[in-house]
C-alpha cells in the first residue's frame, strides 16, 4: 500500500473534526479524507442496524478512495459497527476511538470514573465492558446525554445554551462522585471548557481525540506508513450543511470546500 494514500475519518457530524485536527497535530504530513454523515446525524438515536449500515457503506466509499486506514470517529459507530467494519475489510487498518481511551484508563486507574456520550453509545454498554475486562475494580457511572450533539452540530459550543444543557446534565446523581469523565463522544471536546468549569478544573477529563491521535501514530510507524508528502484534505458530507462548512472552517483555519455524496445512502 502506498504510504501517501490518505487516513479516512468518519463521524455523523463534526463531531469526528476533533480528531481530525488533533491527527494532524501529531502527523502534519498526513492527507486526510472525511466523511460526515450529515443526513442520518445524530447516530445515537438510530437504531444498531441503522448505524451498522450507515458505517460499512461509507466504509466501502473510503476503501474506494485508496485510504490506507479507516477512523471510524464515532463513539457510537465505534462501539456498535467496528467488529463488522474489520471483518469486511481485513486488509486496512480500523481504528475505533474507545479502545484507546479505555487503555488509558487502565494506565490510570481511577476509583470511580464518570462517562458522557450518546444514547447509542450508552445503552451499548461497551465502556463499562471494556473497563472492566481490564480493570475490575474500578468504579463506572454512564449518563447518556442525547441533546449535547445536536446542539454542539448546530454550532452552540460555548454559550448561554450549551451551558445550561450541560449542567442539567451534569448535575445528575449518576455522576456523582467521580474523579475522572470519559468524553464519549467525539463533539464534545467543544465544550470541554464547560465540563472543566462544571467540576472547577478538579477532575480529569479525558477526551478520546489526542488519545487516538497517539495511536494511529503508532500504528502507522509500526506498519511504515506514514506519509511524506502532502497532497490535501477532502471533506465529503451526505447532506450540506452550512453548519459543517463552519465548523470546519473553524477547525482547520481556512475555507472548506464540502462534495455532497449522496449516492452512498
Amino acid at each position: 500500500m502506498n504510504k501517501n494514500n490518505p487516513i479516512g475519518i468518519f463521524d455523523s457530524g463534526i463531531g469526528g473534526l476533533t480528531v481530525a485536527k488533533a491527527i494532524l497535530s501529531v502527523l502534519p504530513k498526513e492527507n486526510l479524507i472525511y466523511f460526515g454523515d450529515t443526513k442520518h446525524l445524530p447516530y445515537g438515536e438510530k437504531s444498531a442496524r441503522s448505524i451498522e449500515c450507515f458505517s460499512t457503506k461509507i466504509a466501502f466509499f473510503l476503501k474506494e478512495k485508496k485510504c490506507k486506514m479507516i477512523v471510524i470517529a464515532c463513539n457510537t459507530a465505534s462501539s456498535l459497527a467496528y467488529e463488522s467494519i474489520k471483518k469486511i475489510f481485513p486488509t486496512i487498518e480500523i481504528i475505533n476511538v474507545i479502545d484507546p481511551v479505555v487503555n488509558l484508563i487502565y494506565k490510570n486507574k481511577p476509583s470511580c470514573i464518570g462517562i458522557i456520550g450518546t444514547k447509542g453509545t450508552i445503552n451499548s454498554k461497551i465502556y463499562p465492558k471494556k473497563i472492566h475486562e481490564i480493570a475490575p475494580k474500578i468504579k463506572v457511572k454512564s449518563l447518556a446525554t442525547p441533546l449535547l450533539a445536536s446542539i454542539i452540530e448546530e454550532g452552540f459550543f460555548n454559550d448561554k445554551i450549551s451551558r445550561v444543557v450541560l449542567n442539567k446534565y451534569l448535575n445528575k446523581s449518576e455522576l456523582k462522585n467521580i474523579d475522572q469523565l470519559i468524553l464519549a463522544c467525539t463533539h464534545y471536546p467543544l465544550i470541554q471548557k464547560l465540563i472543566g468549569k462544571f467540576y472547577n478544573n478538579k477532575i480529569d477529563i479525558i477526551d478520546s481525540s489526542s488519545q487516538v491521535a497517539s495511536h494511529i501514530k503508532n500504528v502507522l510507524e509500526k506498519k511504515d506508513l506514514l506519509s511524506n508528502k502532502i497532497t490535501g484534505h477532502r471533506f465529503f458530507v451526505s447532506d450540506y450543511t452550512k453548519s459543517f462548512e463552519e465548523s470546519a472552517k473553524f477547525f482547520f483555519g481556512e475555507d472548506i470546500y464540502l462534495e455532497e455524496v449522496s449516492s452512498i445512502h
